[in-house]
């Protein structure tokens, strides 16, 4: 019989529940076949009481993927139901609307069985390189042209795999031994997670996890609450435009904060777009809620009750709320746009709090390179599908600089070059922090990137453009400076688009330079040491400390001669 817990012993639990959700995502960055997963950490990983509610997740991982996947056990609960679950299941999907938000995430859930027991569940998604149809990008004019559909199913029952699931995927993907390989990684984490929390089980002597659970759940509802019921009780719109797809989208949000929630309705937002840059609600509603707690309650851990009180509206087929057959590969680009919005709002009730615009979406794109065409290939040329996660400069916070090359809001890692060429024959040539890209400030923007990207000998590729802030770059907060915008053309001075696959001929590279963050406070109000300290970095030219800071030239030319000399670090 399971015995009487204290206080302490639970959130003693609490803690190692915690700890089992991290080792579960990190046997994932392991296991994983996909760059995405391994290098970039593009995942998540939680463990669900039996009534699918999140009890805990991975620190490791994406708030497009963790606070999506909270609601994504329910719909596995309704789909298969409780009585066709048994010992050794394994149940997968890639739905946009059940799942995170786009065909390219694979989510796969496990049952946790204890003493003959059902007691809960583990979850994990990760993104993968390629899922067929037109490839990761935004030239798709609905989802059924997007790739290949995993509607909820058992991808294993009592351990016997699905054959004909794993075959039927292998028929329909560029990179078959890739993607079946991560969906057995998938698997394996869960399994990690599960016996963990089984070990943890036979030490305090559980029969189940309704006690930790309802622990867990009570505790971070109050303490949500609490954080709350103590702001006070305003409403504020936000408003931001971004490039979109071939036309400017425009996001709106009305920020009501109430004594026991807080309401982010997007009444006013565009309307659907023609091509895949659409986001299902399921994912606004996550990056709306990590927006929000990391403003008011960024260390009361993120379960189903902590994200409780963070309610999401927004208009049926409206960008934000993209409803099926909607293209949605590209959903993160509207999707991290979200927080910068729901911020310009919040500034406006709690000044002082909150950074200012930063790059917003990840600076990623996908080469599909291919044997050239125009002449007689080597015999050594391949095809290659490769995927690099980026990303530009974070905004200025209201006390610090921004974050240079720093993905915010997706937390995910910029991937190594090694690892990207390793992964098939393209070559970085460039990758370096871009100088003056961060918008002046009291507090610098963080700075963006350059990048140069090419073909090895003998190939040539399709490069799928997956950037914005082009003609949008972040704006300053209280004053500060815009961010730099974005810009990609050919090394031939050929322009090309923010978004789209583009072919580029054997022999040419693509020329990058990604945002960055804007300025927080006017710019003459930053410490002239620190202004002097970015010029000797790099972080800004001589004319920008001139322009924007006030420095004398005088002062200028002494740094440059103190770089000389090497007598500044």
């Amino acid at each position: 019989m399971a015995r009487e817990h204290s206080t302490v012993s639970y959130q003693v639990m609490w803690n190692r529940m915690i700890s089992v959700v991290e080792e579960q995502a990190q046997a994932l960055v392991r296991t994983a076949f996909s760059t995405s997963v391994r290098e970039a950490g593009d995942l998540s990983a939680g463990v669900y009481d039996v009534k699918g509610q999140m009890l805990a997740q991975a620190v490791t991982g994406t708030p497009g993927h963790v606070n999506a996947m909270a609601d994504a056990v329910g719909h596995f609960i309704r789909r298969i139901g409780y009585d066709n679950m048994f010992e050794g299941d394994i149940y997968i999907t890639n739905d946009p609307w059940e799942g995170t938000g786009h065909l390219h995430d694979i989510t796969i859930v496990t049952p946790s069985f204890y003493k003959g027991n059902h007691v809960g569940f583990f979850a994990c998604t990760a993104h993968i390189v390629d899922i067929g149809g037109r490839g990761f990008g935004a030239d798709a004019a609905s989802v059924y042209e997007e790739g290949l559909y995993i509607p909820i199913m058992k991808f294993a029952e009592r351990g016997e795999v699905d054959k004909t699931l794993v075959a039927i995927v292998r028929g329909n993907v560029r990179e078959p031994d890739q993607l079946i390989g991560d969906m057995y990684a998938l698997a394996t984490c869960n399994e990690i997670g599960h016996r963990r929390l089984i070990d943890m089980m036979q030490e305090f002597e559980l029969d189940t996890l309704e006690g930790i659970a309802g622990f867990i759940l009570e505790n971070s509802r109050r303490a949500t609450l609490e954080r709350i019921a103590a702001l006070p009780r305003k409403s504020a719109t936000g408003e931001m435009t971004v490039d979109g797809f071939s036309h400017p989208i425009t996001l709106k949000v009305k920020l009501t904060l109430e004594k026991d929630r807080i309401l982010s309705d997007f009444e006013g937002t565009s309307g659907l777009d023609k091509k895949g840059i659409n986001c299902p609600l399921v994912y606004t509603k996550a990056y709306a809620c990590y927006a929000l707690k990391c403003a008011i309650a960024p260390e009361i851990p993120n379960n189903a009750a902590s994200l409780a009180p963070f309610e999401i509206a927004a208009p049926e087929n409206s960008i934000v709320n993209a409803i099926h057959p909607a293209p949605v590969a590209l959903r993160h680009i509207v999707g991290h746009f979200v927080p910068d919005t729901v911020y310009n709002a919040l500034d406006k009730i709690l000044p002082n709090l909150v950074p200012a615009e930063g790059a917003g979406c990840l600076c990623n794109f996908q080469v599909s390179l291919r044997p050239r065409t125009d002449e007689k290939a080597p015999e050594d040329a391949v095809r290659s599908e490769v995927l690099t996660f980026n990303s530009g400069g974070s905004g200025a916070r209201p006390e610090h600089d921004g974050l240079n090359a720093t993905a915010f809001p997706s937390g995910v890692m910029t991937m190594p070059v090694e690892a990207t060429e390793h992964a098939g024959p393209v070559i970085i040539w460039r990758k370096e922090l871009r100088p003056d890209s961060g918008g002046a400030g009291k507090q610098r923007g963080g700075l963006g990137q350059y990048m140069e990207v090419g073909a090895r000998e003998g190939h040539e590729f399709d490069f799928q453009a997956m950037f914005d802030r082009v003609k949008h770059p972040a704006r300053g907060r209280q004053g500060g400076l815009d961010g730099a915008p974005t810009t990609i053309a050919q090394d031939d001075g050929s322009r090309m688009n923010g978004k789209g696959k583009q072919f580029v001929p054997y022999g040419r590279k693509v020329m990058l330079a990604f945002p960055g963050g804007a300025g927080y406070g006017e710019p003459s109000q930053r410490d002239m040491e620190r202004v002097k300290q970015d010029l000797a970095r790099g972080y800004i030219s001589a004319e920008t400390a001139q322009r924007d800071y006030g420095m004398s030239a005088k002062e200028v030319r002494e740094i440059e001669e103190a770089i000389k000399l090497g007598e500044v670090m």
